[in-house]
C-alpha cells in the first residue's frame, strides 16, 4: 500500500510518497519513498488501518480519520517518569528537553531537567490524536516467493534472492540475526505454497573473494 498520514492539524507524520513528501518540503534524500507490504490482520499496522484494508480492493484509495482508540492509544499518565539525573550522566548525556532517550528499548522524549531529576515521557508520540490517512491499496501478492521477498524487504532487505522446496524456505539475507529472526516468524505464519505451511526457514550468506583490479 501507499499512504501519507496526518495529524488533524494537516502536519504529515508518515508517508510513503515521494512527490507527497516534496511538496510537503519534508523529503529526505536518506529515506526510500515506495509502496510498503503488510500483512492484513497480523498486527503489521494500527488496528484503524487494518480495518480500513480489510474492505479495500486492488486500485481503490481511501480517505479515513482514525480514532485514538485504533491508532495510537491514549496517552497514559503513568508512562510518564522522573529519572534520577545521575543515571544519565553514568551514560555521559547531557538530557535536555526535547531529547529522545532510549532505556532498554523503551524510547521516551525529555519533558524537563532540573534539580536532579529528569522527567521522561515514555508515550507514543501519537498517542491521544486522531490520525487521518489517505490509503492506496497497490497490489495483493499472492505468490509465496514473492511475499517472502516482500517480507524481507519490510524488515530491512532489498531483493532478497528466495527458493522453497519441500517446505523450506531458503533465503540469502546480510540482516542482523534479530531482524532475521522477526522474519522468519512472519514467514512461517503467513506464508503458505500450495496452502501448506512452510516447515522451516534457512538464512544464507555469500561472501565473494576480492579480485585485483
Amino acid at each position: 500500500m501507499d499512504y501519507v498520514g496526518r495529524l488533524e492539524s494537516g502536519e504529515v507524520f508518515d508517508l510513503t510518497k515521494e512527490d507527497i513528501a516534496k511538496e510537503e518540503k519534508i523529503y529526505s534524500s536518506s529515506i526510500k519513498y515506495r509502496p510498503v507490504t503488510v500483512v492484513v490482520g497480523a498486527g503489521f499496522v494500527i488496528p484503524g488501518m487494518e480495518n480500513v484494508l480489510l474492505t479495500m480492493k486492488v486500485g481503490e484509495t481511501k480517505h479515513v480519520e482514525i480514532e485514538p482508540q485504533d491508532a495510537f492509544g491514549q496517552r497514559n499518565p503513568e508512562m510518564i517518569k522522573t529519572v534520577n539525573s545521575k543515571i544519565f550522566k553514568e551514560r555521559d548525556v547531557d538530557p535536555k528537553p526535547g531529547m529522545i532517550v532510549d532505556f532498554s528499548g523503551l524510547k521516551g522524549r525529555i519533558q524537563s531537567a532540573s534539580s536532579g531529576r529528569v522527567t521522561v515521557d515514555f508515550n507514543n508520540p501519537l498517542a491521544g490524536k486522531k490520525l487521518v490517512y489517505d490509503i492506496e491499496a497497490k497490489k495483493k501478492l499472492v505468490e509465496p516467493k514473492e511475499q517472502i521477498i516482500a517480507l524481507m524487504e519490510f524488515f530491512g532487505k532489498e531483493k532478497a534472492t528466495v527458493s522453497i522446496s519441500g517446505g523450506v524456505a531458503e533465503i540469502e539475507s546480510d540482516l542482523p540475526k534479530e531482524m532475521n529472526v522477526r522474519a522468519a516468524t512472519a514467514i512461517l505464519q503467513h506464508v503458505k505454497p500450495e496452502g501448506a505451511a512452510l516447515v522451516k526457514v534457512k538464512f544464507t550468506q555469500t561472501f565473494e573473494a576480492k579480485t585485483n583490479q
